[in-house]
């Protein structure tokens, strides 16, 4: 292997969490030849965070190097819905859904790829033309003992719950849309395997080179446990304004910090490495984190956005400074009052009673800049109060 081969497989090979085949991948960089680099998205949400990004981050330093990226955009498999990690089949999208998700799909990846040098394509082009009797045949490359080693499969078949005969096509077509572009390499989180490895095998199939699989980890969300996502209200969206992007971020734990520097940052590994130790070694890392936060919002927002943000954050966190703007709640009551946790949950400053009630007894909500540690509070019918919970979420909560 070369010195610039091995270097390409370096930084193709960061943070990732499997690459399959790496000696297939080394002789296609070996011979010179852009790759066709894969990858898919399903248009079933518009908007795209952070964990997003650690996908498209490595396409765009494959991209860097010269090779084809292909941004798919599966319009067609959206409209069947991807039953990967559910445990119920997903209703389908419309055309016009999808349509719709798309568009708002492209308008946010070219914050991260380059236009010109990113080939969007969407698998409605060739699975149009794929009659009945293409289908079936696609179906018969393989056996319904072959689709239950899924793992959401075989759960959902052990547990007696429904599987939809057309969420079996989902892998298949998946896979066929590799041979459709003749992919040299695909990416794909790592709940993504099983359909990634499909494409290899309908390429053998169909007589074409396979695709080699490059398999990214899922970013953790801002609570640190679960996967970043909308449902889970732990992410932090690109489109999002920088002083909510660089808010979020010093937010997470200083232990979580290192995994994002790890998946989205672009400083190279030494120099993290050297935050790192200087971290052991006494630094503060809410410094380093200021880091990660500024290279962030200046990614998807500007350098100057990232200076303001800064500012911003020192002078609501360090010197006790409100936000400018706090989102107004009108919150309907049956009663004369609102017990204090009821109020939290109502206002979406927590996602329940439960969570409120501990945030409570942690003293991490306050009541016009005090501190509220009286879980059986209750608030009158009429009045205003300003709450804060945590660090960075603010409601004035208007009782009615």
């Amino acid at each position: 292997m070369n010195k610039s081969t091995k270097s390409d497989l370096e930084i193709i090979k960061r943070g990732c969490h499997e690459l399959l085949v790496e000696t297939e991948l080394e002789n296609k960089l070996i011979s010179g030849k852009p790759l066709r680099v894969k990858a898919g998205f399903d248009p079933t949400a518009p908007d795209l965070h952070l964990g997003h990004t650690v996908l498209l981050n490595k396409l765009r330093q494959l991209q860097d190097m010269g090779h084809q990226i292909l941004f798919l955009i599966g319009d067609f498999t959206g409209m069947i819905g991807d039953p990967t990690g559910k445990n119920a089949t997903r209703p389908p999208l419309t055309r016009e859904q999808v349509s719709e998700n798309a568009k708002s799909y492209t308008d946010q990846v070219f914050k991260i790829l380059q236009p010109e040098k990113t080939e969007v394509v969407f698998n409605s082009t060739w699975m149009d033309k794929l009659n009945a009797a293409g289908l079936i045949k696609l179906a018969a490359t393989h056996t319904v003992a072959r689709m239950l080693e899924r793992d959401d499969f075989s759960k959902r078949y052990r547990n007696n719950q429904a599987i939809a005969i057309h969420e079996f096509l989902y892998p298949l077509i998946q896979g066929y849309d590799s041979v459709a572009i003749k992919a040299d390499l695909e990416l794909g989180g790592t709940d993504q395997k099983f359909n990634l490895l499909m494409g290899r095998e309908l390429q053998k199939t169909f007589g074409q080179p396979q695709q080699c699989i490059l398999t990214m980890p899922l970013l953790e969300g801002l609570d640190g446990v679960n996967k970043m996502s909308k449902s889970m209200n732990n992410y932090v969206g690109i489109a999002e304004s920088p002083k909510e992007i660089f808010g979020k971020l010093m937010s997470v734990s200083d232990q979580l910090m290192w995994r994002y520097f790890e998946l989205l940052s672009f400083e190279s590994l030494q120099t993290i490495q050297k935050w790192h130790e200087e971290v052991e070694a006494g630094r503060n890392p809410r410094d380093v984190k200021v880091k990660l936060a500024q290279e962030i919002v200046a990614r998807f927002h500007s350098r100057r956005d990232a200076e303001e943000a800064l500012a911003d954050f020192e002078a609501r966190f360090r010197h006790g400074a409100l936000p400018d703007e706090i989102p107004e709640k009108i919150v309907q009551i049956v009663d004369n009052d609102i017990p204090l946790a009821q109020l939290l949950k109502q206002t979406g400053l927590t996602a329940s009673t439960s969570e409120a009630l501990r945030m409570i007894e942690q003293g991490a909500v306050k009541l016009d800049g005090q501190k509220a540690e009286d879980k059986s509070l209750r608030i009158k019918r009429g009045e205003s109060v300003v709450i804060q919970v945590g660090k960075r979420k603010y409601a004035k909560a208007v009782i009615q």
